[in-house]
């Protein structure tokens, strides 16, 4: 078999593929639908998109878009991964993608499993969980794209899909495999076109992937790739080695995750290395102020540490900020203002790049002209070291919620400086 994945985001993209090739499926990740008509040589290949809280019309036009190109590449099974938390508005993406990625493969059903539990995101009765916090109290209620106000996927689901969602629950997962694709030709059977799968433990995702393997379509967020692999790969061993970094010339951290996780390995970073806040109203009046803050990086270069420029705030930060510019407008002035900070410190032979939040990783892969990723050293579950297939940077892609505190020191310590 050859997998296919369709990645909602750029953090969403090496977190699947470093599990993949973690469970011994060679994988390649690329930054977009590749326009060249070249094969990929791999078990695996992640499209990494920008989908995940764009307008409902263009993601599924860019979800179908790279299925035809991974179809092209002789892909026979497909994934659909999103966030572990389930980042969607009331009216999508996740649902809508998920109606058309299966109407354009003639399927009829598939699962939904978001479940992560190395990094604490379990499904209870078809209830999400933070590290046993319902999602919608677990910070992400105040997400500025998504806030999560409801913790029941059936719900969501259903609110924003063609079809009606069934539950397979964690008794019947705890039963094994032919009880679980018992209860998926249930669902079928009763009209049922998408299922939440309960998943607490790691060989729950075992159960649910060797109980998937007839189905072309799959949904979820990263901890089912590494079973999945295995799956396909007949349990192999890791085949692929951490590509090799390049040295460091030049290293910054970028944070514009206002999570809860971020919030708090921002708050330790700023005790270590030398760090600068963003100045909100320069940022959406100044046109220079990405320029100004490049001269700041680049003075900093020569300490222990990389130097931090970060726009994450405390929740009532971030509405203060959003009731005084309004939450797009911010949002996409921040945006702005990574990219074009991006653009300059590469011109200034900066090659290192870490980056936490997924719209921030978006504006500054796309900075950097990265056309595909190798996957590296792992840092933490679902966020690896990456390097492109052709170019000298290191870059590490951290979902907002993922990642202990001392995240941003643990990353630089496998690299060659």
């Amino acid at each position: 078999m050859r997998l296919g994945v369709i990645a909602d985001d750029f953090t969403g993209g090496t977190d699947i593929a470093s599990f993949l090739v973690k469970g011994g499926m060679q994988t390649i990740q690329t930054n977009g639908i590749p326009v060249s008509e070249e094969r990929y040589e791999a078990d695996a290949i992640v499209v990494s998109l920008k989908s995940r809280s764009c307008i409902t019309d263009q993601a599924i036009e860019d979800s179908l878009t790279a299925l035809t190109w991974l179809k092209q590449q002789g892909c026979t099974h497909f994934y659909f991964k999103y966030c572990s938390t389930f980042d969607s508005t009331a009216q999508g993406n996740i649902g809508p993608v998920t109606d058309a990625l299966l109407e354009e493969l003639d399927q009829s059903f598939t699962l939904l499993c978001p479940s992560l539990p190395v990094n604490g995101r379990t499904v209870h009765y078809g209830n999400l969980f933070v590290k046993g916090i319902p999602l919608n109290e677990s910070g992400m209620q105040d997400h500025p794209v998504t806030p999560m106000i409801d913790a029941n996927l059936l719900r969501l689901m259903d609110n924003q899909a063609e079809g009606r969602t069934g539950l397979i629950d964690y008794q019947t997962v705890d039963k094994g495999v032919d009880a679980v694709k018992d209860a998926i030709l249930g669902l079928k059977k009763e009209g049922y076109r998408y299922a939440v799968i309960d998943a607490f433990y790691e060989s729950h995702l075992a159960t649910i992937a060797a109980a998937s393997d007839k189905l072309v379509l799959m949904t979820g967020g990263s901890g089912l790739g590494f079973h999945l692999a295995q799956l396909y790969t007949g349990q192999r061993e890791n085949i692929e080695s951490a590509a090799q970094l390049n040295p460091v010339k030049g290293a910054v951290v970028l944070s514009g995750s206002c999570s809860k996780a971020t919030n708090e390995q921002v708050k330790v970073y700023r005790d270590l290395a030398p760090s600068l806040e963003i100045d909100i109203d320069r940022c959406m009046q100044d046109q220079s102020y990405p320029a100004c803050v490049s001269e700041w990086v680049m003075t900093q270069q020569d300490l222990p540490l990389a130097p931090l420029v970060s726009a994450t705030v405390s929740p009532e930060a971030l509405l203060n900020i959003q009731q005084k510019y309004g939450a797009k407008q911010a949002s996409d002035q921040i945006e702005s203002f990574f990219s074009k900070l991006t653009h300059i410190l590469k011109e200034l032979g900066v090659n290192t790049f870490i980056v936490a939040g997924g719209e921030t990783s978006g504006v500054v892969t796309q900075q950097l002209d990265v056309a595909g990723l190798r996957i590296s050293h792992e840092i933490t579950a679902g966020v690896p070291w990456v390097v492109p297939t052709e170019g000298c940077f290191n870059i590490t892609l951290k979902s907002g919620n993922f990642g202990n505190a001392n995240f941003f020191a643990d990353a630089q310590e496998f690299l060659n400086v």
